[in-house]
């Protein structure tokens, strides 16, 4: 495949997703099931209050930036499908930037553009953005700071990073790998840092490394951890999402900070969804939930955040990818919507998988895809048929953990183990062993 591929792939997804959102459009009118996700519309409200100069939240259950609802208030002045083309035009580009992101490190063209079709050609992907879901936005600057990473932007990369939690919360998760990744041996100021390039084979990479040892005391070692683009990175970011974030609470006051942060980390859903925590927050949703609760449902998400952080910092897209997953198939509150908070991860890392897609790889999608149906099964039964099913719906939440689980582990040990930068030595701590 060539790159002329690639733009007719690019071209063919751009035209299919038109169609799709005028299909939605007709099916909205002559259906009783609309196509038009129902945050859609409360998108569109909130651009609506927006424009006629009120508070978005005014607009019962709008709990997203205000950033948003400014990017839709064109939906009130040109057309009501304003923000589904814009949704559907960040998913075209987060195809762009999984290819800008590959060919960075060498991936051959076929690869490339088979790595961009998992993307466009995914079903959940091409719904998500012409029924009206923001969330291809998020993954597109998600992607752009990894770009920027690669590109050693670090200053350009903690901007779009402070916005982009500011916009999402749910990328502060992302915040150690990074401040990892700014090693003074990867990133060195004022120099593009060195890449590692793909290579075919199957096992491990090697990972360079060096037998020195350093001369340590305090100060080396605070030295070490608050290098230059650290701290850069981290008061940058930290400057981004605080000024935003107060902009918007001198607008809005605390409504915004409910209902687009504080909501988001203590939200509890009574409402069946995909999670395991759903049924203990069904049957408790009256009472109080006690601090000892709330804790011991966090614990198991932090804690594996913490391994998969420090196994996989330094190959940071396979990070982000294992941390994504991780951190949706544990949390309080899953749907449909945050599987493309991993997917649009996916296409980064399968040059470096040793999974075949036959037979472990149809193996993983068959286990994934029959726990969700599975689910949605009994989601149905409840939810159109009035069926008191509330237990088994529970378990078939703990049958699709397992799958998230046990696809997981096949993705971590078929990896090829590859990271994103080389290890370049300072010269000064070369004449420092010497010296010693």
């Amino acid at each position: 495949m060539t790159s002329v591929d690639v733009r007719s792939l690019l071209l063919f997804s751009a035209l299919f997703r038109v169609v799709l959102i005028v299909y939605g459009e007709w099916q909205d009118s002559h259906m009783e099931v609309r196509y038009t996700d129902v945050d859609y519309l409360v998108f569109s409200d909130a651009a609506s209050l927006m424009a006629s100069g009120d508070s978005p939240y005014k607009r019962t259950t709008y709990r997203y930036s205000p950033l948003l609802a400014f990017l839709l208030i064109p939906n009130s002045i040109i057309h009501r499908s304003w923000g589904k083309f814009l949704f559907s035009a960040s998913d075209l580009l987060v195809g762009l930037f999984i290819r800008s992101i590959l060919k960075l490190r060498r991936v051959p063209d076929k690869l490339c553009t088979f790595s961009v079709m998992v993307w466009l050609l995914n079903p959940f992907t091409f719904t998500i953005g012409t029924r009206g879901n923001c969330e291809p936005i998020v993954c597109a600057m998600i992607l752009w700071i990894i770009i920027c990473l690669m590109n050693g932007n670090v200053l350009q990369a903690a901007f779009w990073y402070g916005l982009v939690v500011h916009f999402r919360i749910y990328p502060i998760i992302y915040a150690l790998p990074i401040i990892l990744v700014l090693d003074p041996h990867i990133c060195q100021s004022g120099q593009k840092p060195v890449l590692s390039y793909w290579t075919a084979g199957r096992g491990k990479t090697a990972q360079s490394s060096t037998d020195v040892t350093y001369h340590c005391n305090m100060w080396t070692v605070l030295r070490k951890i608050f290098t230059r683009q650290r701290v850069m990175f981290g008061l940058v970011s930290g400057i981004v999402f605080l000024s935003f974030t107060g902009f918007f609470f001198y607008l809005y006051g605390r409504a915004f900070l409910h209902e687009a942060l504080l909501y988001h980390l203590t939200r509890t859903d009574p409402r069946h969804n995909f999670s395991i925590y759903f049924y203990h927050i069904y049957l408790h949703y009256e009472h109080e939930i006690s601090v000892v609760e709330k804790l011991i449902s966090f614990l198991p998400q932090f804690l594996v955040q913490l391994v998969l952080i420090f196994c996989f910092a330094q190959d940071i897209p396979f990070c982000f990818f294992v941390q994504t997953v991780a951190f949706v198939a544990f949390n309080k509150v899953i749907t449909a919507q945050y599987f493309v908070w991993f997917f649009c991860l996916l296409p980064l890392i399968l040059p470096w998988s040793n999974i075949k897609l036959k037979w472990e790889g149809i193996c993983c999608i068959f286990v994934w895809m029959g726990a969700q149906t599975h689910w949605l099964m009994w989601g149905y039964m409840l939810e159109f048929r009035g069926k008191n099913v509330f237990l088994q719906l529970w378990m078939a939440s703990l049958v699709f953990l397992a799958a998230n689980t046990f696809v997981l582990i096949m993705i971590i040990r078929r990896h090829r183990h590859s990271p994103v930068f080389k290890w370049v030595e300072h010269a000064s701590s070369k004449n420092a062993i010497k010296h010693e």
